[in-house]
């Protein structure tokens, strides 16, 4: 994806629109060494800046990164380089905003903490102008790009996700392991692997992309340097199919969106037009929070499974136990989790079988053991909760003796590496008796899940920049862009469907297990879950056993805990803690870090 966005903005002629949570200019975007481009070692920041002297307008909306709340700070929950791309980039031709978020224009204190400092812009688009398919054309094109990847460092990796052995070729100048305090490469590994999908867009999709890019430089970019596109109407082709209604490989694509008023200009200001564009009314402004009725209307239509990974998974804290917390003072409010356990709960009364599997990190990036990380874990382990108490509730009214786990289950991903000869030697040690240390000495660390994504019944896709957490799904907190599609003629109506999202979650899963089998190609069979539990049970067990005789041979471990009759969340027996490290599996409450930030 990293070749195709650096083809894309090398070929522009008129414009190069990006945004992004992060922008890194130092680095490279082309580094297959077996497959290398004309001009591929030059850096994204030296391209964007060859580009705009070329004459191709270059905006960039960068979000500004104001962590100077102490709260945060001490965590390191961000990182952004935004000053220093802001720098790079200044008296150049490239105009570079740094957008802070403003949910509303109030300048309101929420739970007594400054909103832009709290929120992020989260979308990570990139909209060009491109050459037609049919060679000889003068006319251009729009051509976008969404998803989770953002143009930053640590982001570069292959489907190997190697941990030791690329240290002294493509990751040696892009070492990125954030979970310890002290990570650097001259320490040497682990780094932390990175697993990540973004899509390609043409056609009318690709304007709705660009629409958005213009709407929120109208609101936040300053001045009017947009091109004007019907200028160009004679280059740039008008919004039109890319390919012919009968074709059997055509896409239906939709976007979505998490922003409001604060962030997006255009937006109606009276309720009802709002409600009639589909638009939500919030006190003071009006929010867009499509993206969340996308996950629900595609939840709701799912005939026979789910298969999800994120970032982040927590949320319908209206439905997390009371125990030692208030669930009205939380505010993860978003439905999805509720929605995924009430189909699981219409299934088993229906008596048809049904799975979601669910992807996710070991633990969201940074120290493990900090307060922040803890925190997002127990909401984690609660929402997790949540659902399997509905599960095992509907099992035990209908009878049914089962393992909650064969209706929803939890992964992460990791990776273990023997060493090999001729490996990059660090000229340092990591510090004694740190995380770092007994992680190198293991030869073993997650694979950082930062996709967002979910597949329906193998007909329906959504790919995005929104987690599934309140920051994501509520629209009025972080920014978010994703798209929706399917294939017309590629729908689970009699048969499965087999079309190409059917074929890319195949690929995820032969990458993730390391082995194809049959019985993948019906995920809700029981059969199916079972075989792939019992597979990542495996993984799980060499992954965080003491001797290390092989490499992982793949990488989806699950996720380490147990699940009682009642539906509770506990640790297995002997494994409070990750690997590794001290910080505990199911989290720890919080007492100073409001929910607003974690949620």
């Amino acid at each position: 994806m990293l070749e195709d966005i650096f083809d894309a903005i090398t070929n522009a002629q008129h414009l190069i629109y990006i945004t992004g949570w992060s922008v890194n200019t130092t680095i490279t975007l082309i580094r297959d060494t077996n497959r290398p481009k004309p001009g591929g070692d030059v850096t994204l920041g030296e391209l964007l800046k060859r580009k705009a002297s070329e004459g191709v307008r270059v905006l960039m909306l960068v979000w500004d990164d104001r962590t100077s709340v102490g709260l945060l700070k001490r965590d390191g929950l961000m990182a952004t380089h935004d000053e220093d791309t802001a720098n790079f980039f200044r008296d150049t031709e490239v105009n570079c905003v740094l957008c802070p978020r403003n949910p509303d224009d109030s300048g309101s204190i929420v739970q007594d903490l400054q909103i832009s400092t709290m929120f992020t812009h989260h979308q990570k688009i990139v909209v060009v102008d491109s050459e037609m398919p049919n060679q000889g054309s003068e006319q251009r094109r729009i051509v976008s790009f969404v998803g989770g990847i953002d143009l930053c460092d640590g982001r570069y990796d292959t489907q190997y996700h190697s941990l030791f052995r690329t240290l002294d070729t493509v990751h040696h100048d892009d070492f990125h392991q954030p979970n310890f305090a002290t990570a650097s490469i001259t320490k040497g590994g682990p780094r932390e692997p990175w697993h990540d999908i973004h899509s390609r867009l043409e056609g009318p999709i690709a304007w709705d992309v660009l629409y958005n890019f213009e709407q929120r430089w109208r609101k936040q970019g300053g001045k009017d340097v947009l091109v004007q596109i019907r200028d160009l109407a004679d280059i740039i082709i008008p919004p039109s199919p890319v390919m012919f209604p009968e074709d059997r490989d055509a896409w239906n694509v939709q976007l979505f969106r998490s922003i409001d008023g604060g962030a997006a200009f255009g937006f109606p200001d009276a309720p009802e037009d709002a409600a009639r564009a589909g638009l939500v009314s919030g006190k003071d402004q009006i929010i867009d929070r499509s993206i969340q009725d996308a996950y629900i209307n595609a939840i709701r239509r799912a005939k026979n499974f789910i298969y999800i990974e994120n970032q982040y998974f927590l949320g319908s804290s209206y439905g997390w136990k009371a125990d030692d917390i208030k669930p009205e003072d939380i505010g993860a409010l978003h439905v999805i989790p509720k929605e995924l356990s009430l189909k699981i709960v219409s299934k088993i009364e229906a008596g048809e079988p049904f799975t979601v599997y669910v992807v996710v990190p070991m633990w969201p990036e940074g120290m493990p053991e900090s307060a922040s990380v803890q925190a997002i874990l127990d909401w984690q382990r609660r929402t997790m909760e949540m659902m399997y108490t509905d599960i095992t509730q509907a099992l035990q009214a209908k009878g049914i003796e089962a393992n909650p786990k064969d209706y929803l289950t939890f992964f992460c991903l990791g990776n273990r590496e023997v060493k090999q000869e001729g490996e990059y030697e660090p000229q340092e040690q990591p510090e004694p008796d740190t995380d770092y240390i007994r992680a190198h000495e293991a030869r073993r660390f997650m694979i950082y899940v930062h996709t967002k994504m979910m597949i329906v019944d193998d007909e329906y896709i959504i790919i995005g920049s929104a987690n599934i957490n309140q920051r994501s799904m509520d629209g009025a907190r972080d920014s978010e862009i994703a798209m929706g599609a399917f294939q017309p003629y590629h729908l689970a109506t009699r048969q499965p469907a087999r079309g190409q999202i059917h074929g890319f979650r195949m690929a995820l899963w032969y990458e993730h297990l390391g082995m194809l089998d049959d019985l993948f190609q019906h995920p809700e069979s029981p059969e199916c879950i079972q075989k792939v539990n019992k597979i990542a049970e495996k993984y799980w067990d060499i992954y965080s056993s003491d001797d290390l005789e092989q490499d992982l041979p793949g990488h989806l471990l699950s996720y380490p805990i147990g699940v009682t009759s009642e539906g509770a969340v506990t640790e297995l027996p002997g494994m409070e803690f990750f690997p590794d490290t001290r910080a505990r599996i199911l989290g720890a409450k919080s007492d100073y870090l409001p929910p607003i930030l974690t949620t």
